[in-house]
């Protein structure tokens, strides 16, 4: 049986989808903290199994008669220790095989975002030292991050981002979903760690002529400056985490820490990747 963690979220949705394109509902589990949220994958043959990062007991007993385990990686200052927490119930349930989701960046030590994402590389130190079967699936930035990053109107306002001329092998989630449930799957993939990234890599000037072709508006791209730009975000009323992440984010695509194209997610999808028109579209609905 598979447990997939954070199976209500927007990437675990997308996991727990594709699993069940290939295998029945009662091989997998699915573990989360909200019954309500949780319910509907009741009624597609998945069993629930409630409880949090913090709460060993719910752990353990969630780890019964589990032989593959997806860890989606969560949010918050107790990260590291959550995620440690899951380990260690693996880990004494006899887990087979442990496949955790992680970020693709160039260099963790220089990145700006080092101070909310290398916890996630201590966790993939933890797992390899943990003695379990391990993949680890590294990230690149989602093509959804769009809307988030250049504002939920980015086509009537165009994109306004400190990232100059950097670049990212922009990939959609929903692919991303799809390549860790094969991981889950397919034999093999045993202690490795893979650079899940798109074909190609895009600055958000390209960004910004993909949705000014796909709607027909022309959507501009301005470089902002990245002095003032935190102020800005917060001056919109977005909570200080919101405004961490964005300038970060933007910080090292500027600062070409994306900038990795590998064949990995080809390979777990066994075709390539969506393009960034092919994802756009996709994501605005275009």
């Amino acid at each position: 049986m598979i447990l997939v963690t954070g199976a209500t979220g927007h990437l675990g949705s997308a996991v727990v989808s594709h699993l069940l394109k290939n295998t029945a509902g009662n091989n997998i589990a699915a573990f989360a903290r909200d019954e309500n949220k949780a319910n509907h994958l009741r009624g597609k043959g998945i069993e629930v199994r409630l409880g949090t990062y913090d709460d060993i007991p719910s752990l353990d007993l969630a780890m019964q008669g589990i032989e593959k385990l997806l860890l989606i990686s969560g949010n918050g200052p107790t990260r590291l220790q959550q995620h440690k927490n899951v380990v260690a119930a693996a880990k004494k349930a006899g887990i087979k095989h442990i496949v955790f989701t992680s970020i693709a960046l160039k260099d963790m030590k220089t990145a700006a975002l080092r101070g909310l994402m290398e916890d996630l590389y201590q966790v993939e130190d933890y797992i390899r030292e943990s003695g379990l079967t391990y993949t680890v699936l590294r990230n690149t930035l989602y093509t959804g991050a769009t809307p988030l990053f250049g504002g939920e109107k980015v086509i009537q306002t165009g994109i306004n981002l400190p990232t100059g001329n950097g670049k990212v092998p922009f990939a959609l989630r929903r692919e991303m979903g799809e390549a860790a449930a094969n991981t889950l799957l397919q034999n093999g993939h045993k202690n490795q760690t893979y650079e899940l990234t798109a074909s190609d890599l895009y600055s958000y000037g390209d960004v910004a002529k993909e949705l000014s072709s796909l709607s027909g508006r022309t959507v501009n791209y301005a470089d902002a400056d990245s002095t003032t730009f935190p102020t800005q975000l917060k001056e919109f009323g977005l909570p200080e985490i919101v405004v961490l992440l964005v300038t970060g984010f933007s910080a090292d695509v500027k600062n070409h820490q994306f900038e990795m194209v590998t064949k990995d997610l080809e390979k777990l999808l066994g075709r390539k990747p969506a393009s960034l028109k092919e994802g756009l579209k996709e994501v605005f609905n275009l």
